[in-house]
């Protein structure tokens, strides 16, 4: 129960962080289309893209970092703690180096001679591609601190920091209003100097209040060999996580030119708005994951793995529902003329999000037992197959959806590859997960998606309408989920928790 308590008191500081940022997230987009127009807000969308291409190591690292903190923070190493997190900062900053190399070489190559951009705009994109670049490696560095944080679970302080970034983030749609300049060049420089701010906030409070971020050059050969081997192997599935994402994009773009990567960029912006619903939770329960795994609990593990999958879908569920059945009326509200294919993207990122969330906890499992050889290689390969198929089908069918349908399917394997691969390292029951989770699943959107069908109100009002129907949906939604998707314990607690 405690760490139950534990877990709720920390998701609740990051759904107050979560509500601001998604608030100010979809405002800021819908400010930032209108001044930048759907031509320079695609050019932007492509270009930071091109960035994150250059991100698959960091974001290897960033897995690695993470599962080593919260690994020695369980098995209450203090020492040990000091030793990783100065290796982690180390290797962090050779990224940095490797990755300013990369993009400003390959990178830049790619930029102006590869890529469909209009030549009035090229002097702008290099602009932008340069203070990308100064950003992502600020965010580079700033990882082994956000790492510590999380992995102490001080998620007051992370929802503090994360709610004062995007209350800079609101400064930035003023003075981009304001100022008489090139509004595409000017964006990307208050995105730095956002950036550089975050990431120094974050470095004091850590140098003040964690005694294992003082600085030393850590040489512990075994240490570096563990991590590099961890995020080597996790470095194929990141390779695969990027290549489907920005490659989408870039697809995009050779197909149908820079007007979809607006609509691209816009669903994009849905996605990470509504996945922060879900990765706040998961955020919560990742470090008790891998700290009951480091402690020998593995049955308190396993049974985290199994609560948070089914959580996280029934709240991606309570937040993706009422957007799907109101998607029109929310992009005409949200953007006054969206792009055309905006609404049909962001129904089906939002499907793809219901999948994902499912495997968030199962990644984290695979992640806490450290031996991530082979789950790295099969997931990866099946992730990284949605480039060239997503190809294929875009010169057979020429329809831009098909991207996001073979991603979905993809995903739909990629899942049931993750649920046969924790079969055999920490002996997940696959019968216990698909009646206690799936089947679950399965009953609770059956129900919603029945009662969706029926979803019509003779309401001429748009805004009642929209009022109505999200309630209609939110009512049917709780009330399933309830009775059908908890078990009689989950009822218990979840009535504790709400009374108190």
């Amino acid at each position: 129960m405690s760490t139950s308590r534990l877990i709720a008191k920390n998701t609740a500081f990051l759904y107050v962080r979560m509500l601001l940022t998604m608030g100010v997230t979809l405002f800021t987009s819908r400010v930032v289309l209108n001044v930048l127009g759907v031509v320079d807000y695609g050019i932007y969308s492509l270009v930071g893209g091109i960035v994150v291409l250059f991100s698959f190591f960091n974001s290897a690292m960033t897995s690695a970092t993470q599962r080593f903190l919260s690994f020695d923070i369980g098995k209450n190493d203090l020492i040990q703690l000091k030793k990783t997190f100065n290796a982690t900062l180390n290797i962090h900053i050779g990224i940095s180096i490797l990755f300013f190399l990369l993009a400003e070489t390959i990178g830049l190559w790619f930029i102006n001679y590869f890529l469909k951009l209009p030549d009035a705009r090229m002097s702008a994109v290099n602009w932008i591609y340069q203070f990308s670049i100064l950003t992502f490696l600020l965010s580079i560095i700033q990882v082994p601190y956000d790492a510590l944080i999380i992995s102490k679970e001080k998620m007051g302080i992370y929802a503090y920091m994360s709610i004062f970034e995007v209350f800079l983030k609101l400064i930035i749609v003023y003075l981009l209003v304001v100022f008489d300049a090139d509004k595409l060049i000017l964006y990307s420089v208050l995105i730095f100097l956002v950036s550089f701010i975050s990431n120094m906030t974050r470095k004091i409070y850590c140098k003040i209040y964690f005694k294992e971020t003082k600085y030393f050059f850590c040489y512990d050969k075994e240490l570096y060999r563990k991590l590099i081997s961890f995020s080597g192997w996790s470095l194929f599935g990141n390779i695969a996580g990027v290549a489907r994402g920005e490659g989408s994009n870039i697809l995009l773009n050779i197909f149908f030119g820079t007007t979809l990567n607006a609509t691209y960029g816009i669903s994009m912006q849905v996605q990470s708005a509504v996945q922060i619903f879900v990765s706040n939770f998961q955020m919560a329960v990742n470090p008790q994951i891998i700290k009951q795994y480091a402690n020998g609990n593995k049955e308190k593990s396993l049974s985290l793995i199994f609560q948070s999958s089914k959580f996280s879908y029934f709240l991606m569920l309570l937040i993706g529902c009422p957007i799907i059945y109101n998607i029109d009326y929310i992009l005409q509200l949200w953007l006054i003329n969206p792009p055309k294919y905006t609404a049909v993207f962001v129904v089906l990122c939002l499907i793809n999000i219901l999948i994902d969330c499912i495997s968030g906890p199962l990644v984290m499992g695979a992640q806490a037992v450290g031996f991530i050889k082979w789950y790295q290689i099969t997931i990866g390969t099946l992730i990284f197959l949605c480039l060239p198929i997503s190809y294929f089908a875009l010169k057979v069918f020429y329809d831009p959806k098909v991207i996001f349908m073979v991603i979905i399917i993809i995903n739909l394997f990629s899942l049931f590859g993750r649920l046969l691969f924790l079969k055999f390292l920490i002996n997940l029951n696959l019968q216990s997960f698909f009646l206690e989770v799936l089947s679950k699943i399965l009953m609770v959107t059956l129900i919603i998606t029945v009662f969706g069908c029926f979803n019509k109100f003779a309401i001429t009002n748009p805004n009642m309408n929209f009022f109505f129907k999200s309630i209609f949906i939110t009512v049917i939604n709780l009330t399933s989920i309830y009775f059908v998707g908890l078990n009689n314990n989950e009822r218990k607690f979840l009535l504790s928790f709400f009374k108190k």
